[in-house]
């Protein structure tokens, strides 16, 4: 009990002074230049995202042996963390929120409920990155048929190369977890023969 409570008090630790140095970065460099200028909220915001992923990571890291297992999770919170500070910092579909921009949040949704139902089984999360990936095409599809393309600092090239990049990543992290999930089936099915 106590090895585990000082296990997980390591991990908080660690993912806390990632966060604080991590935002040391901005902070020191608004007080050099005027192009960075983050207020309380902006820093409360990253703040947040950055030591929920970095947590989420670290947890993942420390409970699972598999490599592939591994790289399929960075590539999931990786994804979803880009995906997220891109469309806060300059919105995906045009420039500052819109409509578009909050569709994310169903993806995102998609993420959260997908790994809960799946319990971070590699089969489930092959289906949660496999919707996430769908779900993001599908926005597209959704922008561009409701001439999102018009919102200003938008055009139909950005919609489909920023959804289509989005989109690879999570199938990339899908076809990880494939990966690891069909590695997990061959020794049962050998001792099945």
């Amino acid at each position: 009990m106590e090895k585990q409570q000082k296990f997980s008090t390591s991990i908080f630790s660690v993912a806390l002074v990632g966060t604080a140095l991590i935002l040391l970065v901005p902070l020191i460099a608004q007080q050099f230049t005027t192009e960075i200028n983050w207020s309380v909220a902006d820093f409360l915001v990253m703040g947040v995202l950055i030591f929920s992923t970095t947590l989420t990571f670290l947890l993942i890291a420390k409970s699972v042996k598999s490599l592939v297992y591994k790289a399929a999770v960075i590539m999931g919170i990786g994804s979803t963390f880009l995906m997220i500070w891109a469309n806060l910092a300059v919105g995906l579909i045009g420039s500052g929120p819109n409509l578009g921009n909050l569709m994310y949040l169903g993806v995102i949704a998609i993420g959260f409920i997908g790994t809960f139902l799946s319990r971070f089984t590699p089969v489930g999360m092959e289906r949660t990155m496999n919707a996430m990936a769908l779900a993001i095409i599908l926005l597209a599809v959704i922008a561009l048929l409701t001439n999102m393309q018009q919102y200003p600092g938008s055009s139909v090239a950005e919609i489909i190369g920023v959804n289509g990049f989005f989109a690879a990543l999570f199938a990339i992290s899908g076809l990880l977890f494939r990966f690891v999930a069909i590695g997990q089936a061959k020794p049962n099915d050998k001792s099945a023969g």
